[in-house]
């Protein structure tokens, strides 16, 4: 009853709650991990994810008119939000599942996270089947080239989330997922969700830092020694890319664990605000450096990561929930976030076609970009209501049991 008293007078047309989320997580404390309700998600947090999941859209966007040149890109850091997904995710899994193992076996951990994240992918892989042949363009050369078997067993792998080996490639960018192609961070995290269940969650916090520690040297040893100045990379399968896939999950995902137990808040005025600019300003900053000087980049990259995003979350975390429109807005983008995220890619390889086959201009295509970024959160919302929510609400009761009204919290992107 204190629980639901809590959420009338939050969602109630009176006078506006300023309850901080620490305030708030205190007050929906139950005794038994078993009965209690699903914990209450952090509503700024959750905002961030989708502003996050909404400028992946528009970076990769921008991107098309790159032609792979990371030194012309427009937002030159847009990648970076995939690092801080892997924080967000790292954050709210310790949140989420640290306190439940005393009810919960490891088995009963991955279920649920398949619940959370598998629908989603099945659907991306799915759509980008779809589209596939729109996409037919000498930048996309296997595309043409591909019989509808192949593109059939290239599907099927990637709604199983299984990493497709170089010589299966079916568009020539030797991807992961070429038919979803930001589904390779769904690989790393669902690694980083067996690193948690089977070791994480045992470590003590001194333990745990060492580990954050030695994390952030490989990062730094990436960024200024190993990759061209950046963190670009983790998208195929060979020893290369998955160094850097595993580099780039290792520091956020074990840094947001570590944050989320050592309760670190930061109380600010207008936090969805602050840290949304924060996050989009981080991205924006142009390539410094330049081909000469790239570990200056590389340096400003890892100390995003290292410093700046784990200050983001925890202002998310510590920030007021006054409800208000933006906290709606929050709200809003925050369940849309990995729907968005994992459906979107899709469109914009059929842009990419176009674009790069009619040698579109960047005002004509600007047009277009604006309509495809509103054509890709309707889908979203589509995929949202009309299938994931339903679907994994079913999972749930059918492998959790008839009291597993917990939808499970969000992933890093935005899992």
């Amino acid at each position: 009853m204190r629980c639901h008293g809590l959420l009338q007078r939050l969602h109630s047309g009176g006078r506006p709650s300023r309850l901080t989320q620490t305030q708030l997580e205190s007050r929906m404390k139950v005794s038994s991990p078993d009965s209690r309700p699903a914990k209450n998600h952090f509503v700024i947090l959750d905002g961030l994810r989708g502003v996050a999941a909404l400028f992946v859209v528009v970076f990769h966007l921008f991107e098309t008119y790159t032609l792979g040149d990371h030194f012309n890109q427009v937002l030159n850091h847009g990648y970076l939000l995939v690092d801080f997904f892997f924080m967000l995710s790292g954050f709210v899994i310790a949140y989420a599942y640290d306190d439940r193992w005393g009810a919960m076996s490891q088995w009963d951990f991955y279920k649920r996270r398949l619940i959370r994240l598998q629908p989603m992918v099945i659907l991306g892989s799915v759509i980008g089947a779809a589209f596939f042949y729109f996409q037919t363009s000498y930048y996309f050369y296997k595309v043409g080239l591909t019989p509808v078997w192949s593109l059939l067993l290239v599907m099927i792998i990637g709604c199983l989330q299984l990493p497709l080996p170089r010589f299966m490639d079916v568009r020539g960018w030797d991807e992961l997922y070429p038919l979803n192609g930001p589904a390779w961070s769904l690989f790393y995290e669902y690694i980083g969700n067996i690193l948690y269940a089977s070791a994480l969650r045992k470590l003590s916090n001194r333990s745990l830092g060492l580990l954050v520690l030695v994390a952030a040297g490989l990062l730094l040893q990436l960024t200024l020694f190993a990759n061209e100045g950046s963190v670009i990379g983790g998208y195929s399968l060979d020893f290369k890319d998955v160094r850097i896939g595993m580099t780039r999950l290792l520091f956020p995902f074990f840094a947001g664990v570590l944050l989320m137990r050592l309760g670190y808040r930061i109380r600010v005025r207008h936090a969805f605000a602050v840290c949304s600019a924060l996050l989009v300003i981080a991205i924006s900053i142009p390539r410094l450096g330049g081909h000469q000087h790239v570990w200056i980049n590389g340096l400003y990259e890892a100390l995003c990561v290292i410093v700046l995003f784990p200050l983001i979350i925890a202002m998310g975390a510590g920030g007021e929930v006054r409800e208000g429109r933006s906290i709606r807005v929050a709200r809003f983008f925050g369940v849309l976030s990995y729907p968005l995220y994992i459906s979107h890619y899709p469109l914009i390889y059929t842009y990419t076609a176009w674009v790069v086959d009619n040698k579109i201009p960047g005002a004509k295509g600007a047009v277009v970009g604006v309509l495809l970024l509103m054509a890709s959160i309707a889908i979203a919302y589509a995929c949202l209501k009309l299938y994931d929510v339903p679907v994994r609400r079913w999972l749930s009761r059918r492998f959790l049991g008839p009291r597993a009204g917990d939808l499970q919290p969000a992933p890093s992107h935005p899992g």
